[in-house]
């Protein structure tokens, strides 16, 4: 597609956007009055205007049944963590069965390390990315430490290489090669968090697997951004939080997946509690604990409901709207974000685009390196009445989500953007 730089032509791609309509079921901030150009849905996703129905829904069957709502309540709260699985499923590309909604991210995280990332004086490594986000490298660490293990020794962190932003796929694979027979887990983002870069899930799951390792991936900034197929790729196990792309607001429930082929596998280790019980025995409160089929087995406590509601509310948007028809507005979005910040400043003297330019290599993020005035530059956006995100030391990453941006809204940053970096 030949974009051109003109408020004409991205009012154009507006009106022939079959998903324009979308945006207007989402609540947007104002900024001094007027609605603000909101790009931080890679940080926290925008409130749509049916949550407040889910979670009132929730409220009213409590105030008329009380406890009797676990049962009798219009959506059953005994059964409630079943009902975001089948959308959920869709947005990775995964059964039913292998996911489930419960706990915050690096809960699940934990949980899923205490079951897949079990030493042997043989094969103890783990390889990540250098620089993943704070809390994944906290649980790295602590769970190397359970096993009595030293980090400096267990973790190898892959690294760009010299003068470079992101990392190469034939760097990691090559990686997991050389430590071969050591490697016991291999985990990375699906989409790393200050770059923006998709990582090539499919090959980097073969690669651990040809040398007898798991592959795990945290897909924070990769659910409800990117198509993804979990279950075909193989992938042993995921996690995610739901705040982001999936808008299901701050601190919401998140997500885990668990590959079918570790359904019926009761050895595994894990941490237990009574909702991951075998539901039909359940409330028999008997010792020895006997798990659910599948990632269901991997619950500790019943699901919170509101937390719940909201997440429902987001999944029936994306639902309807389906992440490939998003994925395909996204890609053109995307790009003409790029294309924008290219046309005003074309030789790189004040800002340069550190996501991979290649649309399989990254999703709706772009991350930009201020080389001068980088803060002075995000704050002022943010008075023009633009919402962007600050990553110290230098860079601003823009989020252009399919879901409720538009082209117009790109055309016009670029617009603000090119008279502060005069």
């Amino acid at each position: 597609m030949k974009f051109k730089n003109t408020l004409q032509f991205a009012r154009k791609m507006d009106r022939e956007d079959p998903l324009r309509s979308y945006r207007n079921k989402f609540l947007i901030p104002k900024i001094n009055n007027k609605q603000s150009i909101y790009l931080i849905g890679n940080s926290l996703g925008l409130q749509p205007k049916i949550t407040k129905q889910f979670i009132n829904q929730e409220l009213e069957d409590w105030a008329k049944l009380g406890g009797e709502g676990h049962v009798h309540a219009r959506n059953p709260w005994l059964y409630h963590h079943k009902l975001p699985k089948k959308t959920l499923a869709a947005l990775i590309g995964a059964k039913p069965s292998e996911v489930v909604a419960m706990n915050q991210l690096t809960i699940n995280l934990h949980l899923m390390m205490v079951s897949f990332y079990t030493p042997t004086t043989e094969r103890y490594k783990i390889i990540a990315e250098a620089g993943a986000f704070s809390s994944d490298q906290y649980a790295f660490e602590s769970q190397i430490k359970f096993h009595g293990l030293n980090p400096d020794k267990v973790l190898i962190e892959l690294k760009p290489r010299e003068e470079e932003f992101t990392l190469r796929t034939e760097d990691i694979l090559r990686t997991i090669a050389e430590h071969g027979l050591e490697v016991a887990l291999v985990i990375l983002g699906g989409v790393q968090y200050y770059t923006g870069q998709l990582f090539d899930i499919p090959r980097i799951t073969e690669a651990a697997h040809s040398v007898g390792a798991i592959a795990g991936f945290d897909l924070a900034h990769a659910v409800g951004n990117i198509p993804l197929n979990l279950h075909k790729d193989e992938v042993d196990f995921a996690v995610w939080c739901s705040y982001k792309y999936l808008n299901a607001g701050p601190g919401a429930i998140a997500g885990a997946y668990l590959h079918e082929k570790y359904e019926n596998n009761i050895e595994l280790p894990r941490f237990t509690g009574w909702w991951g019980y075998n539901e039909s025995e359940r409330f028999n409160m008997q010792k020895g604990f006997k798990p659910m089929k599948g990632v269901d087995g991997w619950q500790l406590s019943n699901v919170p409901i509101f937390q719940n509601a909201t997440l429902l509310a987001s999944l029936a948007i994306f639902q309807e709207a389906g992440i490939k028809a998003l994925r395909k507005k996204s890609i053109a979005l995307t790009a003409y974000m790029e294309y924008i910040l290219k046309e005003i400043d074309p030789l790189e003297n004040t800002l340069k685009i550190i996501t991979p330019n290649n649309p399989e290599e990254r999703g709706c993020q772009l991350s930009v390196f201020m080389k001068q005035d980088g803060k002075k530059t995000f704050q002022q956006l943010n008075k023009a009445g633009v919402i962007a995100d600050w990553r110290d030391p230098n860079v601003i990453r823009v989020a252009p989500v399919p879901l409720y941006n538009t082209f117009e809204e790109v055309y016009k940053v670029g617009e603000i953007i090119g008279s502060l970096i005069k």
